[in-house]
């Protein structure tokens, strides 16, 4: 991935003659982003759904290692029906505890449906932002720096993220 954007730099790099009109500016969306309160908030209650939801199944999975003890200490004592019987509740509780990992943190979890009813309308303010800047100031491309050491050099005068922030009523310095 890292390649490709630098390969697609390289190429509006070599590209630009033909395109001297055009101006480029970047972004950084992490600072941007920690700079926004309502991403801050948003931020922690993520953290604390997680929390949450983390201590639920670590819960479950205390109660799957007490049941895995008790079982190994009366496995002697217990006919084959209690055994199996034993075997069963530890393996439903197992099964618990993926489920409830599975539902929290899964793909389509609750977190992630968390995080998109949170995030996705700050996302949205941000990117808004950036593309009013880009059309008033006639930039070609605006280039996200946050995501990785894919711009070896900048200048800082072509930076725009105090510019979206401006945008968004976030006054900085």
């Amino acid at each position: 991935m890292k390649r490709i954007i630098l390969l697609i730099i390289v190429l509006v790099v070599c590209i630009g003659e033909s395109y001297s009109q055009q101006r480029y500016g970047f972004v950084d969306t992490e600072y941007i982003l920690n700079k926004i309160p309502d991403y801050k908030n948003a931020q922690e209650q993520l953290d604390q759904f997680s929390q949450k939801w983390q201590n639920e199944i670590e819960s479950v999975a205390t109660e799957i290692k007490e049941l895995h003890a008790k079982f190994r200490a009366d496995e002697v004592f217990l006919s084959s029906e209690m055994k199996a019987k034993r075997e069963k509740e530890i393996h439903d509780k197992e099964v618990l505890a993926q489920k409830l990992q599975q539902k929290y943190f899964g793909r389509n979890g609750e977190l992630y449906k968390k995080r998109q009813e949170l995030m996705k309308p700050i996302q949205d303010d941000i990117y808004e932002a950036i593309k009013e800047i880009a059309k008033s100031g006639s930039y070609g491309m605006i280039i996200d720096r946050a995501n990785g050491p894919t711009i070896i050099y900048s200048n800082a005068k072509f930076d725009l993220s105090d510019k979206v922030l401006y945008k968004l009523g976030i006054r900085t310095k």
